[in-house]
């Protein structure tokens, strides 16, 4: 008796184990089909329009008003992108964005870690009240300060001390001296992430630098910043992304200035169809304008794309291994 009811206890406990993995494995498989549709439902949301500019790129205008021609033209053609190379200007304006994003960043990059490091290592009175001050820059539209900026940069006298006061519009120092100063487009994240990574890294790393006789500045550059490189990475790559989008200061500061990709993209559709007069009907005018718009924006995303592509799995890793969490 004894036997039988071991033997029907066990036989009882293998069907619970058989069913509670049964209904493991449709769980787990539920999970995975609502995390596939998760995923294609965001990534059409994000591909869908990248995907529309790519086709009506190498769209004719016969191909725009054929209601047969959804997807995939019937004539493609290169037509649009030179047209909008040659007046975009492409490669100056290219180069030129690619100058001042890429000095502007780097500058960010350097000040940026001073201060962050400066915030996460030393104890000094306001400490608190101004690192708040950071994180606040954070939510300031940059509207309300543009006509303080401007001034600023169109009469420059360095605080007064300046005998006659000079006019930095139409140059880079409007976006340097900010960049020096950390307080240039976005700094209060960049500080708040470096600082976050520096008060994660030990202090022993430090302590043994200044025991060898380092100083100061030879344990940030030589210790700290080397251990620091994911956080530098990102916060580069952040930077330069949003420097490069950046089209309101540039606008203000080098307003007439169309040799930056930024300025060069604004309104290029109708700027073209204005040139090429004759050529389109006006009947589709907007839908005109709209192929040489997208093909504009797409090489205006191109290098973003190719820094991704060489800098993905290096930036994945630093997102990892950023401090942005207490």
């Amino acid at each position: 008796m004894i036997c039988a009811s071991t033997q029907v206890k066990q036989r009882t406990e293998k069907r619970r184990k058989k069913r509670w993995q049964t209904i493991k494995w449709w769980n787990n498989l539920l999970i995975s089909i609502l995390r596939a549709i998760l995923i294609i439902a965001i990534s059409y949301v994000i591909l869908l329009p990248i995907l529309t500019k790519i086709s009506s790129s190498f769209m004719t205008k016969d191909d725009l008003v054929d209601k047969t021609v959804y997807w995939i033209p019937r004539n493609p053609t290169l037509y649009n992108y030179k047209i909008v190379w040659q007046f975009m200007n492409y490669p100056k304006s290219l180069l030129n964005s690619v100058l001042l994003t890429t000095v502007v960043s780097i500058i960010q990059l350097l000040s940026c870690a001073m201060v962050a490091y400066g915030f996460a290592r030393f104890d000094f009175k306001g400490k608190n009240l101004i690192f708040g001050l950071v994180i606040f820059t954070l939510i300031v539209p940059p509207q309300t300060i543009m006509i303080p900026l401007y001034l600023n940069f169109r009469n420059f006298n360095f605080f007064g001390l300046m005998s006659k006061s000079i006019n930095l519009l139409g140059t880079y120092w409007p976006f340097i001296l900010p960049a020096i100063t950390a307080n240039g487009l976005r700094n209060g994240l960049y500080i708040y992430i470096l600082r976050q990574f520096f008060k994660s890294m030990p202090r022993d790393l430090e302590e043994a630098a200044y025991i060898d006789g380092a100083g100061l500045f030879e344990t940030f550059y030589r210790i700290m910043l080397p251990g620091a490189v994911p956080a530098l990475v990102t916060v580069f790559l952040f930077s330069f992304v949003w420097q490069w989008n950046d089209d309101v200061f540039l606008t203000l500061y080098l307003s007439g200035n169309a040799d930056f990709l930024p300025q060069a993209i604004q309104n290029i559709g109708y700027v073209i169809l204005h040139s090429l007069e004759g050529e389109f009907s006006a009947k589709w005018l907007d839908q005109y304008a709209s192929l040489f718009q997208n093909t504009a924006a797409l090489l205006f995303i191109a290098p973003l794309l190719i820094l991704y592509g060489f800098m993905q799995r290096y930036f994945v890793e630093s997102i990892e291994r950023t401090g942005l969490v207490e």
